[in-house]
């Protein structure tokens, strides 16, 4: 964590990887039409294993070379991936939906030593200062957030609609709270409030790993 004296930032950047040129995977990539559309979730997936291989030392998780990550690699990692979280009409809109097929996932390639007792789902619907503490906790201990994100009036960007990312970092400024998210290839940050309060009834959450205190 980065703490400047001189402007009063608070701020915590997780270690990542890049294959090739690009900063995670990208759904963009895949030649098959229905991940290529609707594979946002299994991509987080995805990058969550090769994250917590690399940096957790937890092996079993991604099945191709983790010290040389390629794209070829990837994308046939997101086909073993897909039937834990397929596409389906309407996507993957719920947290349990993920919490069940990741969770699986885990049990699976770990010999149960992980499992969706390993996840916990953070809704939506819960205030915007407990999500901005989960979502420092989670960083702090240095794990990525799945998050979902359904309709939103003011989305940071048309991309991140009905869509799932990464949150791998966080920047704190007097009343601001920044979060960096990670999505097709790329980071980006954005102001968590907007973020969290999407003005819909309908809302999606984040996917913690481990137990919260």
């Amino acid at each position: 964590m980065k703490y400047n004296l001189l402007t009063g930032v608070m701020k915590k950047e997780l270690d990542y990887f890049k294959i090739e040129n690009y900063y995670g995977g990208n759904q963009e990539w895949f030649s098959d039409r229905m991940m290529n559309i609707g594979g946002c979730a299994a991509v987080t997936a995805c990058d969550m294993c090769i994250y917590l291989d690399l940096y957790k030392d937890i092996g079993g998780l991604y099945l191709f070379d983790k010290n040389h990550i390629t794209k070829a690699d990837y994308i046939r990692f997101s086909q073993v991936m897909k039937p834990y979280l397929k596409p389906r009409f309407g996507g993957i809109d719920k947290l349990d939906i993920y919490l069940e097929g990741f969770g699986r996932y885990l049990k699976e390639h770990t010999g149960g030593k992980l499992s969706k007792n390993t996840l916990e789902a953070f809704s939506g619907n819960e205030g915007f200062g407990k999500a901005k503490q989960v979502v420092k906790d989670s960083i702090d201990a240095g794990f990525p957030i799945p998050y979902l994100l359904l309709r939103h009036k003011s989305p940071p960007d048309k991309d991140y609609v009905w869509h799932w990312f990464l949150l791998t970092g966080y920047e704190i400024f007097e009343e601001s709270f920044m979060v960096k998210t990670v999505t097709y290839g790329t980071w980006r940050w954005f102001d968590f409030y907007n973020l969290w309060n999407t003005g819909y009834r309908k809302k999606g959450g984040m996917i913690i790993y481990g137990q919260r205190s």
